[in-house]
């Protein structure tokens, strides 16, 4: 199967493996060089790499280590820090049990259900204030079932203006998933990627797909979230939009890993033995080359952390320059105004706390917890955020907002309410 990274390996007990010996030992490199002569993308780095193993192995440099877990960890480092590829892993797994052995399709099954349980990898499918879209998956399954999946996610949130797909998360998976979700953002039918493969010596091309399974969302304006550990299939995603312009790339710059791998597994008595193995390159009809090593630079540099709430933000100030009907754009700017707030919040100085404390009429300003609460008779009492030249909205009332007037000597004499519908109602402070 061609895999652009692995995606998450079903939870297992740890087993109890058999310590190692010089010939199981031996055996395993054998087993693993002799697949890295044959497969790996570069031959002359896959020489290098056996060649160094083998000379540790005989020179006794892997005498002291123990557990399998160990040794198999030690080879993936010795063969990272020749190939410097970060999808090329060694791993141990236990035997498949009786079950599993006689009928393979056991061991699927139970892949599958614990695939069911992820939900295929997608987290989050929101349609934000502001009808921005908001979509968060870790993984790009290539099941059947992960793409209805997909479809549905996507569907969901064709009615946004602007949509945020988040892959801070996201290890990588497979290129038909790829496919399929940017068939969703282009207008006509699109060389994503290619692969050369090693060993056929022959070239594979990835488009989209020829039709769009629901709307689509070709004119919608993209934002993908990136991280240090967003690698592979999701780096192929957002190397791919970012080079056909269709994308805003948020975030840091991602791990760097291009290369299509395939598993191989090798048997033993007590345990297998399994390799992710690059067996090709990535190909972009763009740029002619791919980020292995690299990674993908954003346009908009900022911390993992702060990725969401920045894309967010650039997405409504773009929808508000560009709306023309007046509800809609003072919808677009309250929502604005109450996002930079709760990114950066205004600091008051206790006297500036001071001067807006009292009551007004039903409603009351009070300190609480080094900071200031608003509560209306007979309601509960609401965190008040400062946003500005006596404007304040709540923590948990968004759709309301506060705004102090006051007369000529400085002293606060109203309190206005401010409605998202734009609406308003004042009471004058009491004496």
């Amino acid at each position: 199967t061609l895999m652009l990274g692995a995606l998450p390996a079903l939870a297992q007990q740890a087993p109890n493996f058999p310590e190692l010996n010089h010939d199981r030992r031996a055996a395993i490199v054998d087993s693993l060089t002799t697949a890295l002569d044959a497969v790996y993308v570069f031959p002359d780095v896959a020489t290098e790499m056996s060649t160094s193993v083998h000379a540790k192995l005989e020179g006794g440099q892997y005498d002291d280590i123990a557990t399998i877990d160990d040794f198999v960890q030690q080879l993936t480092e010795d063969f990272r820090a020749i190939s410097h590829d970060l999808h090329l892993s060694v791993r141990v797994e236990s035997p498949p049990t009786a079950a599993e052995e006689e009928d393979p399709a056991i061991a699927w099954e139970r892949r599958q259900r614990f695939n069911r349980f992820r939900n295929h990898n997608f987290e989050q499918a929101v349609r934000l204030p502001g009808n921005v879209g908001y979509l968060k998956f870790d993984g790009f399954g290539g099941s059947p079932e992960a793409m209805d999946t997909a479809i549905a996610a996507m569907n969901f949130l064709s009615n946004c203006d602007a949509l945020i797909i988040d892959l801070t998360e996201n290890g990588g998976g497979s290129p038909s998933m790829v496919q399929l979700l940017t068939t969703y953002l282009v207008d006509h039918r699109t060389h994503l990627n290619s692969f050369y493969v090693r060993a056929t010596d022959s070239t594979r091309q990835f488009w989209t797909l020829p039709h769009t399974p629901g709307p689509s969302m070709a004119d919608t304006p993209i934002y993908v979230l990136t991280s240090k550990r967003t690698f592979s299939a999701a780096e192929e995603f957002t190397y791919n939009l970012k080079n056909l312009e269709r994308a805003t790339i948020v975030g840091e710059t991602t791990g760097g890993g291009a290369h299509p791998v395939n598993g191989h597994f090798f048997a033993f008595a007590e345990y297998h033995v399994t390799m992710s193995l690059p067996f090709g390159r990535a190909i972009n009809p763009i740029t002619g080359t791919n980020w292995e090593g690299t990674g993908i630079d954003p346009h908009v540099a900022c911390s993992k952390a702060e990725a969401r709430d920045t894309a967010y933000l650039h997405a409504l100030e773009a929808l508000e320059s560009s709306a023309e009907d007046p509800m809609q754009k003072h919808a677009l700017a309250w929502t604005r105004e109450g996002l930079v707030g709760a990114m950066n919040p205004v600091k008051l100085s206790k006297s500036e706390m001071k001067s807006v404390v009292g009551d007004y009429g039903p409603r009351h300003i009070l300190r609480k917890d080094g900071g200031l609460v608003y509560q209306r008779d007979g309601r509960d009492p609401q965190p008040m955020i400062a946003l500005g030249d006596d404007r304040f909205m709540m923590a948990g009332l968004d759709y309301f907002r506060i705004q102090f007037e006051r007369d000529e000597k400085g002293k606060v004499v109203r309190l206005v309410g401010l409605y998202d519908s734009g609406r308003r109602d004042g009471n004058e402070r009491d004496k």
